[in-house]
């Protein structure tokens, strides 16, 4: 499966070896199968113009997915989705939360998967199922962090 980063931001250093890693690994446990997905990591502008084109809403976001093929798609050749994460969103939130921006950006692009696998964060149920699956793969990660050290 390819994994393919698009680095159009210089707000924050995105170690693209290691996050495609994590990924792959991500996405072979939920029994993923196709053969591209996109991520770009975009400026907060641009992230701002993507969301008022495609859902009439200027402020930037996080991330904004786009379902490309099914992940149940069994042609030859399928592209799960594109994903635009903002890094700087990520990094101005992660200093507002004392947080640390890479796993931020990091949270961004496993929610933007999960949009891409079908799940929802609107309905208050579906938003608690999918906290709960970014929590799953954040622990998955976090077991591969651990093992590489």
């Amino acid at each position: 499966m390819k994994i393919t980063f698009h680095h159009r931001q210089k707000d924050l250093k995105i170690a693209s070896v290691r996050l495609r890693r994590y990924l792959l690994a991500f996405l072979l446990q939920k029994q993923v199968c196709c053969n591209e997905v996109i991520v770009h990591f975009v400026s907060k502008k641009k992230i701002g113009q993507l969301h008022k084109e495609l859902f009439n809403d200027p402020t930037p976001t996080d991330c904004i997915s786009i379902p490309l093929d099914s992940p149940q798609d069994t042609s030859p050749f399928s592209v799960l989705g594109e994903i635009f994460v903002c890094p700087k969103v990520a990094c101005e939130y992660a200093a507002a939360h004392d947080g640390d921006p890479h796993r931020e950006t990091l949270l961004y692009v496993i929610h933007g998967l999960l949009h891409l696998l079908g799940f929802d964060d609107i309905a208050a149920k579906d938003r608690k199922r999918m906290r709960s699956e970014e929590k799953k793969a954040l622990a998955l990660i976090s077991h591969l962090q651990s093992d590489s050290s």
